[in-house]
C-alpha cells in the first residue's frame, strides 16, 4: 500500500538538451578545401566556391568566393547555414570585395524559420542585415579593403528556444563584374541539423531553466533549482492515518483519537536531489480525552540534512523542544511534529469532548497544516549534504502520535521503529506484545494501535472498536496479512455502517 507515485524522470540520451541561453556556435572558415565536406554536415552554396587562389583568401588557406555581384537578388549568390538552435549576440565575418568595379556591392544578411510541409522546410526569409560596401575616397570605384562585419542578432529570433533556423548570407550587387571573398564566419548558436534526415531540424527539446531537463518533463520549467513532483499516495488523492490513544492497552480500539489525511509532496531538482518535502495534512477527528501530538521521523535521515521546517503548529509553551532548523531536537534521525496537541488546531465545540466522530453532534470543519521542509535553499545544500529521491521511499515517513503531552509514549504503526526520545520500557506491556528488533506496536494475534490506508478511510464512531466498523480486520490481523488485504474497502459483508462517522 505504501508506495510512491514516480513522475518520470527523462533524461535525453543521444540528443542535447540545450538551454535558451545556448552559448555554442556554428562557424565556417572553409578549411577543408572541398564544398561536399560542409554540404554532408548541411550546409548549402548558391553560386559560391571555395578558393585557395593567391590575393583571394582572406584566411588561412582557403576561404569561400562569390559569383558575379552583379544581381540585386539575395537568390543570386548565397551561404547558408544548417538548421540551428539560435543563440543571441553578434554574427561575424571577415569579407572584402577582389576589384573596385561595380555600382553598388552588398551583404544582405536574412533568417529563414522552419517551416513543416515547406520545401527543405524552409519558411519565409526574413532580410535583417545588409553591408554596402564603400566607394574608394576618389570616387574611382568599389573599395577592396578587408571588412570584418559585426551583425546582431534580431531579438526575435535570439534564444527561441521553439524554432529553428537557418542564416542565409548573399552577396548581391549591380554594375561590373566584382566578386566577395569571404571566411571566418561565426553564427552564435547551437548545431541543429539532422544529416541522417536529409538535413531536417532535430526535435526541439526545449529547456527554458537550463537545468538539463526539458519543459515537457520539468514540473518546474523556469526555476532550475526544481524540477520534479513525486507524490504520496498520488497528485490527487489523500492517505489517511487513524490511531488508538491508549497503547499499550487496547481501550476501546475505536481509531479515531487522532484521525489524518495527508499528501506529501517530494520536489526534486534535475539530479533527483531532494529540495524540499511539501506536506498538507487536513485534521479530520479526534474522539479522545488526551491532548496528542502528530509528527513523523524520516527514518535514515541525519537532522543536519534538513535546513528548515515550517508550517507546524506549537502550543506556547510546549513540551516539544526545537532546534534551530524547527526538527525536533535530541533525535538520531529528522523527526517532524506536525502539531503538538490536536484540540489547539481543531477544538471541540459546545463543551463536548472530541470532535466529529458523534454522528449526533454538530459537524467541525476540517483543519489543514501546511508544512515545508526544506533540503536545499536557493540551490544551496545543508551541512550533512544532499538527499536522493531513492534514499527516501514512501516507508522512510515514520508516522506516529504523542499521547497525552507525554513525549515519550508514541504509538506508531505496526512494526514501525520508535524514535530516539520514545519510552521504551513501555513496549511488551499490557496488550503490546513488541520485541524490541523484532517487532513494534502489534498485539499477540498482530492487531496494529495505528493504521495507514492510501485510498482513504472511513473511521468509527466514538467507542466502537475497529473490528465492529470493518469485519474482516481480525481476520486481516491474524493471517499477517495474507487475507483480507482490502479488509477496509465498501464491500459487501466487509463492513457495519451504522458504527462509521
Amino acid at each position: 500500500m505504501k508506495t510512491l507515485i514516480n513522475k518520470t524522470k527523462l533524461l535525453i540520451a543521444g540528443l542535447f538538451v540545450i538551454s535558451v541561453a545556448a552559448t555554442a556556435q556554428v562557424t565556417l572558415n572553409c578549411e577543408s578545401g572541398n564544398r561536399a565536406i560542409e554540404q554532408g554536415n548541411c550546409w548549402g552554396f548558391g553560386a559560391t566556391s571555395y578558393t585557395n587562389a593567391a590575393g583571394l583568401v582572406v584566411s588561412g588557406t582557403w576561404s569561400l568566393r562569390s559569383n558575379s555581384m552583379s544581381n540585386p537578388a539575395i537568390g543570386s549568390s548565397w551561404v547558408k547555414t544548417p538548421w540551428m538552435k539560435m543563440g543571441s549576440g553578434d554574427i561575424t565575418m571577415k569579407v572584402k570585395l577582389e576589384n573596385n568595379t561595380g555600382n553598388t556591392k552588398q551583404v544582405v544578411v536574412t533568417y529563414i524559420p522552419y517551416s513543416a510541409g515547406a520545401p527543405y522546410g524552409e519558411g519565409t526569409s526574413n532580410s535583417f542585415y545588409t553591408f554596402n560596401f564603400p566607394g574608394t575616397s576618389g570616387g574611382y570605384g568599389m573599395l577592396t579593403a578587408l571588412q570584418s562585419l559585426t551583425i546582431p542578432i534580431p531579438s526575435q529570433i535570439a534564444n527561441d528556444a521553439t524554432t529553428a533556423y537557418k542564416i542565409q548570407i548573399s552577396f548581391v550587387g549591380t554594375g561590373g563584374n566584382n566578386r566577395a571573398d569571404a571566411d571566418d564566419i561565426v553564427i552564435p548558436g547551437e548545431y541543429w541539423s539532422d544529416p541522417a534526415n536529409n538535413c531536417l531540424p532535430k526535435a526541439m527539446i526545449v529547456d527554458t531553466d537550463g537545468d538539463g531537463v526539458p519543459d515537457s518533463s520539468d514540473q518546474y520549467p523556469n526555476d532550475p533549482n526544481r524540477a520534479y513532483n513525486t507524490y504520496y499516495p498520488a497528485a490527487a488523492s489523500n492517505g489517511t492515518l487513524a490511531f488508538e490513544d491508549n497503547w499499550p492497552t487496547k481501550a476501546d480500539y475505536d481509531f479515531n483519537d487522532v484521525v489524518v489525511d495527508y499528501n506529501i509532496n517530494t520536489v526534486t531538482n534535475a539530479h533527483n536531489q531532494i529540495v524540499e518535502i511539501l506536506g498538507q495534512f487536513t485534521l479530520k477527528a479526534s474522539g479522545a480525552a488526551y491532548k496528542n501530538g502528530f509528527g513523523f521521523q524520516l527514518d535514515n535521515i541525519s537532522p543536519d540534512k534538513i535546513t528548515s521546517v515550517t508550517g507546524a503548529n506549537y502550543s506556547i509553551p510546549s513540551y516539544i523542544s526545537l532546534a534551530p532548523n524547527r526538527l525536533e531536537s535530541g533525535q538520531t534521525y529528522a523527526n517532524c511534529i506536525v502539531f503538538d496537541n490536536f484540540y489547539n488546531v481543531m477544538p471541540p465545540v459546545g463543551g463536548s469532548v472530541g470532535v466529529n466522530t458523534e454522528k449526533s453532534a454538530s459537524f467541525i470543519p476540517y483543519q489543514t497544516l501546511n508544512l515545508k521542509i526544506t533540503f536545499i535553499k536557493d540551490g544551496v545544500a545543508p551541512a550533512g549534504g544532499t538527499v536522493l529521491l531513492s534514499q527516501l521511499p514512501a516507508s522512510a515517513f515514520n508516522f506516529y502520535i504523542i499521547a497525552d503531552k507525554q513525549r515519550g509514549v508514541e504509538i506508531h504503526l505496526a512494526d514501525r521503529v520508535p524514535t530516539a526520545l520514545a519510552n521504551l520500557t513501555l513496549l511488551g506491556t499490557k496488550d503490546d506484545s513488541s520485541v524490541i528488533n523484532s517487532r513494534y506496536y502489534k498485539t499477540v494475534n498482530n492487531l496494529p494501535w495505528g493504521i495507514n490506508i492510501i485510498q482513504g478511510f472511513k473511521y468509527p464512531i466514538e467507542h466502537s472498536p475497529l473490528n465492529n466498523a470493518y469485519l474482516h480486520l481480525i481476520r486481516w490481523a491474524e493471517s499477517d496479512g495474507l487475507e483480507y488485504p482490502d479488509w477496509y474497502e465498501d464491500k459487501d459483508g466487509y463492513r457495519n455502517p451504522a458504527v462509521i462517522y
